[in-house]
């Protein structure tokens, strides 16, 4: 039985349903949801679909997560307006998995990533992941940004790319080599997609622009082909692309079928072979289910935060990384790859009347009637059309006016950590741009915060209380927290006294806390003063820094140390020490 204060701890699961539909929900707030869900549910459709092309999958698996993902999320998570789904953010991490270990590679290392958001909300790590940096999560998201819409363009220009290469430069490279090959049609197509995509939106018209801009470019192109003949006008489609084969059946484009249960394991891995399961795959796939649970975590809390700054209600953080955690450990036994919470989904859903989960289950259930009844319709979109609606995410995901506006008003040090996540995100991968980026923001953070710690000599003239202390009592006043960087530097001046000082006085009331290593510091000081027959006085110390005191070791001895409850005491003391 578990224990109630235990109990107590845990995450509430389906924290944001009970919050959405508490007190007055009724058939007002079920049909705004509806209204709502109607509405991402026809803009999650074709992202869903190419954002799985764009790490190398099927785009039934694209829909598949956020139908079986989508809706778990909504029920067990802590937000009420989070929309969940496949995201551009992952596009970076998941393409090498996708090169590396297949389908199959993807989806186990998703249920483990799963399994490590589970842990991360139920230990409660939810509040821990708000601590990131602001120019690291800048500059992540504005490389993945780069890395996406440069990963379109050979869709976009119609290029065939005889040698992709691995590594972002390399892509560039074989990109910049096929330029020559561009394909009028392809390019056609990328580009009318690509304005009514720019254009719809001023329309201020309730149809959603990505479902008008991939329907009149499917329709343009399957017309033109038809009046014009392949020979003068083709376009690669969904249909002409991938083929799918279950269950007996085959065809080509997307599978009329509802998501089935199937174990990654027995998935094909790269070699198009079903995984080898053994301690040696858990161990590589381990990195990349790290990377992904961490990124998932940091993208469904800010998109928790931005719906509660929207909607003036608050989110139950690690409850939200548990239905997360749930979600992408049950979608993928469904074809379902990785799935987090879409900020531009969410937002939609808040400004389309959503009240509650409710809107993202009936997002769901709007995927799941598509891939249903209109997987024939949905295999006739162009790879161009789509292409051009990534490089729309692209630019909407860099956020290049925070970007420079960061680059022209941050301090220095965080336009360096800015950069170089940037960077690194660019030329690397995010893994290796977060893990540099948090630890040059900690670095920063540590240099001011240790310029914040110093101590000075008090000029017992200006002090009432002290202005009848003899010559030989000093008194020092020491300000802000002793921690491993400030330590020696705020106790050094202790270290230089006048050789007629026998007693000092150390006013702390003003230091916060105090680590181990200020403990061993100021230890030493301790030491080679009583070395040298002066005393010391500490005056102001909170109990929980005197506690940590004893339990070190260091403990009151008349004339060699004490400690005082205020500055008043230490001077009266003092005067004793010197009759």
């Amino acid at each position: 039985m578990v224990d109630r204060s235990l109990r107590a701890r845990l995450p509430a699961l389906g924290a944001g349903l009970r919050a959405g539909i508490a007190g007055g929900y009724g058939l007002a707030g079920l049909r705004a949801d509806v209204m709502a869900g109607l509405t991402i549910g026809t803009v999650a459709i074709p992202l869903s679909m190419a954002l799985a092309i764009a790490i190398g999958v099927a785009p039934q698996h694209g829909l598949y997560t956020a139908i079986v993902a989508g809706a778990l999320i909504a029920l067990t998570g802590g937000s009420r307006f989070n929309v969940s789904g496949p995201t551009a953010a992952f596009v970076v991490i998941l393409i090498p998995i996708v090169q590396q270990f297949g389908l199959g590679g993807l989806l186990l290392a998703t249920m483990m990533a799963g399994a490590i958001l589970v842990v991360f909300g139920v230990s409660g790590l939810g509040r821990l992941v708000m601590y990131i940096p602001y120019p690291v999560v800048l500059g992540f998201t504005a490389g993945i940004a780069v890395v996406i819409a440069v990963l379109q363009l050979p869709d976009f220009l119609g290029l065939v790319i005889a040698q992709p290469g691995e590594h972002f430069p390399e892509k560039v490279i074989g990109i910049v080599r096929a330029l020559p090959g561009i394909n009028p049609a392809e390019l056609g197509v990328g580009a009318f997609t690509l304005a009514i995509l720019l254009a719809w939106p001023r329309l201020r018209l309730p149809v959603p622009a990505p479902l008008v801009a991939l329907a009149l470019a499917a329709a343009a192109s399957w017309g033109l082909e038809r009046l014009l003949g392949a020979s003068l006008f083709s376009v690669e489609t969904i249909a002409s692309r991938f083929s799918w084969s279950i269950g007996g059946q085959s065809g080509s484009g997307i599978p009329p079928v509802l998501p089935q249960l199937a174990l990654p394991w027995r998935l094909p891995g790269a070699d198009g072979q079903p995984l080898v399961v053994d301690f040696n795959l858990f161990r590589a796939l381990l990195g990349p289910a790290v990377a992904i649970a961490i990124l998932g975590a940091i993208e469904s809390l800010l998109c928790a935060v931005v719906a509660d700054g929207l909607t003036r209600t608050r989110h139950d953080s690690n409850a939200e990384l548990v239905g997360q955690g749930i979600g992408n450990l049950v979608a993928p036994l469904f074809g379902g790859i990785t799935a987090t919470a879409a900020l531009a989904r969410t937002a939609t859903s808040i400004r389309s009347g959503a009240r509650s989960p409710v809107a993202a289950l009936v997002h769901s259930l709007v995927v799941l009637a598509a891939l249903t009844f209109l997987a024939g319709l949905l295999g006739l979109v162009p790879m161009s059309a789509l292409a051009a609606l990534l490089l729309v995410v692209a630019w909407n995901m860099s956020e290049s006016r925070h970007f420079s506006h960061t680059l022209r008003s941050a301090p220095p040090g965080d336009v360096a950590v800015l950069v170089v996540c940037f960077l690194l995100t660019v030329l690397f991968d995010m893994v290796i741009a977060v893990a540099v980026g948090i630890g040059l923001a900690a670095a920063l953070l540590i240099g001011r915060m240790a310029g914040l710690s110093h101590t000075r000599q008090v000029q017992k003239r200006d002090e009432p209380l002290l202005q009848d202390l003899p010559d030989s009592v000093a008194v020092y006043d020491m300000n802000g927290p002793l921690f491993f960087a400030a330590a020696e530097r705020a106790l050094a001046a202790l270290r230089v006294v006048d050789p007629e000082v026998k007693i000092v006085i150390i006013d702390m009331g003003d230091v916060s806390t105090m680590d181990f290593t200020a403990i061993v510091a100021l230890q030493s000081l301790i030491t080679d003063m009583n070395s040298q027959g002066i005393a010391l006085i500490m005056a102001g110390l909170p109990a929980r820094i005197i506690l940590k005191l004893k339990r070190a070791g260091i403990r009151q001895h008349r004339g060699q140390l004490a400690w005082a409850s205020s500055l008043a005491q230490a001077s009266a003391r003092a005067r004793r020490w010197t009759r």
